[in-house]
């Protein structure tokens, strides 16, 4: 699927000393914190980390609070969509104006009714709604459906 990377990152983290008795465990949870959220500079999902700590010894920052900075090399999965990528996902809910889908099982998004290619119909079947293709009776979108479409914005 397009939108996943895998980007090789050199960071440094600042830890507060309170943090010093544990560092290994403060850097997984700060980590920790930054998954699943947008993150602005790795431009996308952080969805998985593998780290290793390149400093053995900390560097001190002066100043009224001093944190200890530690270098690190990370192995990062980012999830990054980006207008033109076709996507896959799961169909959660229809109705006749959208299609609702659940992306990598996090990540939802919405295909409204001008975005439905014109060969579907919606429809009502034995109180299933469904989308329905006019040209292949085999082709049908209802809950529970994977389907690919292309990322609009």
């Amino acid at each position: 699927m397009e939108g996943l990377s895998v980007a090789d990152a050199n960071l440094v983290m600042y830890l507060h000393p309170s943090k010093s008795r544990n560092v290994s465990q403060s850097i997984l949870r700060e980590l920790g914190s930054l998954l699943f959220k947008f993150n602005e500079t790795f431009d996308g999902v952080l969805l998985a980390y593998d780290v290793n700590i390149l400093d053995k010894q900390a560097k001190i920052l002066s100043g009224v609070h001093p944190y200890f900075g530690l270098r690190l090399k990370a192995n990062l999965l980012l999830f990054s969509p980006k207008p033109d990528m076709l996507l896959e996902g799961k169909v959660v809910k229809l109705s006749q104006e959208s299609i609702h889908v659940i992306v990598l099982g996090f990540s939802s998004a919405i295909i409204t009714a001008e975005n439905i290619r014109g060969e579907f119909k919606y429809r009502t079947k034995d109180t299933e709604e469904l989308f329905a293709s006019k040209s292949h009776k085999r082709h049908v979108i209802k809950v529970g459906t994977m389907i690919r479409f292309l990322v609009k914005r």
